[in-house]
Order: C-alpha cells, then structure tokens, then sequence
C-alpha cells in the first residue's frame, strides 16, 4: 500500500508493487514519479531521506540531502542569487534564487543508492513510470496548480521554465497537463546505463560550466564527491509505542521526540480542551527554543511518500526541492534547489559556507509501533511545521487512541514564535482558553501550511493528507 502527495506518484508505486518489487523498489518508482507529478516539491536536483524498517528487521535512514558546494571553486566572486518576491494570501516574501541558490543535489544519487543496496528489480522497471509521465504529461491537482501560480515567478525565469509552465502567457493551472520531454530523456539514458548521474564526467562538466557562467558554486568536484549516508535512526519509546525517526544532522526527528518526551514527563491532558492545547503549544515553543543547530538547516517545501509491502517491508521517504532556483541543469529537464538562497539558512548572511557540509533539515520520515498494532510509516511535508503535524498525528494515535484516518485528519495547530496558528476544528470554548494563554490566529479553511502527513500501516489502513493533494493506492 502506498500513500503520497499526487496520484501518479501513487499510480507509480503501485505498478511496480505490482510487477513484482517491495518496499524500496516502489519508493524510488515515487520518488521519480514525484519529480514530474510534484515538480514545485519534489525534484531530483533536490534532497532528501529514506527510513527503511525490513523485514528482516534492519532499521537505517538513508541521508542523501543537499551538501554546500565550491569544492575546488576560486571564490573570486560570490555566488550570483536574484530576489524574487513572492506573493503570499497573507504576506509578501522575498526568496533568492538563480544558480548562486543552488546546493549540491542528492535526490539522484539517493534514489540510485536505495536502489542498489535494498531494491530487486530492474532499474529500468522502476524508472519506467517516471519516464511514461514526463513523455506525456501529468494532469495538476488543485494543490499543485496553487502552488505553481505561487511560485510563478520562479519557475518562468528562464526560457525552459517558461516552456514548460506558460500556456500563451498563462501559467499552468489545475487539470492542465505538464511534460517533461527532456527529463524522459535522462531518465531513459540512466534507465539504459547510458548515464550514472550527476556525477557522470561529461554531464558534471557541463553543470558545473553552466554554474561558472551564471555566478553559481557547484562544481564538478562537488558532484563527484556527493555522498548518501547510511545513518542508525533516532529510536524512542513513548507510551509504550517504539518510535524511529531521523538523527542528526539534520533536527526534525529530534524535535518530535523531544516534544513526545516532555508530554511524557507528568500528567499531560490528552484531547483537544483548552489545557491540553495550552499543555502542547508551551512544548512545542520549549523544544524549539532550546534547540540549537550547528549546522545550516532547510526549512522549505517538501513532499513525502510512505509504502507498506506484503512481505513486511516499510519505507518512509521525505524529499525537498527547497523553493526552487528557477534553474535547470543542463540537458536534464532537472530543476535544481535553491537551498542555498534561503535566508533562515544563512543567519550571518550568504556565502559564508564552508563547502562540503550536510545541510541540517526539518524533515523527519517516522516509524512507529503503538504497543498493541501494526507499525505506522508516516512523514510530512511542511517546512518548519512539519514537528508540529507530526507531534500532533503521533500524539493522537499514541495519547488520543483515535485511528489512523482520524489522527491525519484531526485539526492541528502551528506555534510560530509569535503566534497560535490553528485550523478549523478545534472547540471554541478550548480555543478561548488558548487565546488566554498566547495570541491565536483560526484559519478559515485547512491548509497546506499544516503539513501533510501520508500514512500507511500494514494491518489495512492508508492515509493521504488531503492538506497537501494526498492520495493513496493498494497493489
């Protein structure tokens, strides 16, 4: 079973269930698939995490997020970035972007990694799916479309962009369908072993000259050096229930368990009355202001897709293209991140990073087994709020006992240093506690910005946010 963020990241997963491959086949099929079905989140010039539970019991996170670059660059110039502002229902944002923005991808080579070491079909199956959807098109969901007339001015700043996401001069919107003719290119030469990645020698060359051009700091080095990191998970126990979620360095997976400890730690209401929501929202606050990061930490838009096979295998993949640099690597139908133009990353303002370093991120693929069910593989979406979505999801399944539908579809709220950001839902009377307590903001319709937390458990249940266009499918 599988649940993600788009139906043909879905579909993708489940034809190669189908044909016969397990967890980790269907994973990379999604995350392939996501690229082209949710091409403003996911995107193989990003990076991300897989958690893998087998069936043998082996329990490893795969870290192939992005890396800073200039390895071997002469820093005679700093890299080039353009502020774009984008336009937000309640806020104007400024974002930089343009080949200065661009971190090292990992997407690839992670999807490449997992394939060889827990995969058992044939790349060219697995690539498949991804390849029919670039060829001929994928028909945008609502979220999609919104997002992409969001970051309209991103994705339109060069001739490919403008190409691939104008219609005459409007931008793409929901049911209109988008191709990738020559991404189905690249995904057909890695299919045939005509390419091995980024890293293969002539393509780096030709990235890292199109970087030199344009003001940007990968470099052939960096892509030749990128590694995936196998890394032992975070494990906790809350409740009774076994918890597994992503280490350091990236913070996401931390957070969440801290927040589950500190609930832990004496009479914690449950439910949502007016004390357990102060109860959850002076955790959240607590956790997050003692945390401190040595490292950059991404904090931009992600997608996540969670699988569950018949042989008992569970993935739990989280992935991010950051807010896209509106920049495509060349020959590739690739868009590459923009992590390295977010300003929450560089408090001491950019280019001061060293190259070569892991970025930190909030992302945070989750596997738990309550004390008397079926592990869950879930995860989110959601920038800095994905701690809050999945605090809540797990709180509700562990603390509340609701089921799984239930836990993904109950209301949740967002702390943002300054505010209660809350959805409707929540009791008016527990809310008026709240707002006692700290400011609270009641959003008039459920969003996005809540995170979307797609969830699977082997006993039957499968859940897709319907925040961020989740969809599910069975093989």
């Amino acid at each position: 079973m599988v649940a993600a963020g788009h139906p043909a990241t879905v579909a993708a997963a489940v034809d190669v269930l189908r044909a016969g491959g397990n967890a980790y086949d269907a994973a990379v099929a999604a995350g392939f698939a996501s690229g082209v079905a949710e091409p403003c989140l996911s995107s193989l010039g990003g990076g991300g995490f897989l958690l893998a539970r087998t069936a043998g019991g082996e329990e490893v996170v795969f870290d192939f997020f992005v890396d800073t670059p200039g390895r071997g660059r002469s820093p005679d110039a700093p890299p080039a970035l353009v502020p774009v502002t984008l336009h937000f229902p309640g806020a104007d944002q400024v974002f930089h972007v343009g080949h200065g923005s661009v971190a090292v991808p990992g997407c690839l080579a992670g999807f490449l990694h997992v394939h060889r070491r827990l995969g058992r079909l044939p790349l060219s199956e697995v690539l498949a799916p991804a390849i029919a959807l670039a060829r001929d098109g994928v028909v945008l969901g609502p979220q999609q479309a919104g997002v992409v007339r969001l970051l309209e001015p991103i994705l339109t700043a060069s001739n490919e962009g403008r190409r691939r996401f104008l219609i005459d001069v409007e931008v793409l919107g929901a049911g209109s369908s988008l191709e990738n003719a020559p991404l189905a290119r690249f995904l057909t030469a890695l299919a045939d072993g005509t390419l091995s990645g980024f890293d293969d020698p002539d393509l780096a060359r030709a990235i890292a000259a199109d970087m030199a051009a344009s003001g940007g700091a990968v470099t052939a080095e960096d892509l030749a050096a990128y590694r995936v990191v196998e890394r032992p998970p975070l494990v906790a126990h809350h409740r009774g229930a076994r918890v597994v979620t992503n280490p350091p360095p990236s913070f996401g997976g931390t957070l969440v368990l801290r927040a589950l400890e500190v609930l832990a730690a004496g009479d914690a209401p449950a439910g949502d009355d007016g004390a357990a929501l102060v109860r959850l929202v002076d955790v959240l606050d607590e956790v997050t202001r003692h945390h401190t990061a040595s490292q950059p930490v991404s904090t931009q838009g992600t997608t996540h897709v969670s699988i569950a096979d018949q042989q008992g295998n569970l993935a739990a993949m989280t992935v991010s293209n950051g807010s896209c640099s509106g920049v495509y690597l060349p020959g590739t139908g690739v868009m590459a991140n923009n992590i390295m133009g977010e300003e929450d990353l560089h408090p001491a303002g950019f280019h001061h990073a060293e190259p070569g370093v892991r970025v930190g991120s909030m992302m945070a693929p989750t596997v738990v087994r309550p004390p008397d069910g079926d592990p869950v593989a879930l995860g989110s979406g959601g920038s800095e709020r994905i701690r809050s979505a999945l605090t809540q999801v797990l709180l509700a399944l562990l603390v509340d006992g609701r089921d799984l539908e239930a836990a993904v579809h109950a209301p949740r709220l967002h702390w943002d240093g300054s505010t209660v950001q809350a959805e409707p839902g929540f009791p008016p009377d527990a809310l008026a506690v709240l707002a006692q307590h700290r400011p609270v903001n009641v959003w008039r319709d459920r969003d996005l910005y809540f995170g979307g937390v797609h969830a699977v458990c082997p006993s039957g249940a499968r859940v897709g946010d319907p925040r961020r266009g989740g969809s599910t499918g069975l093989a």
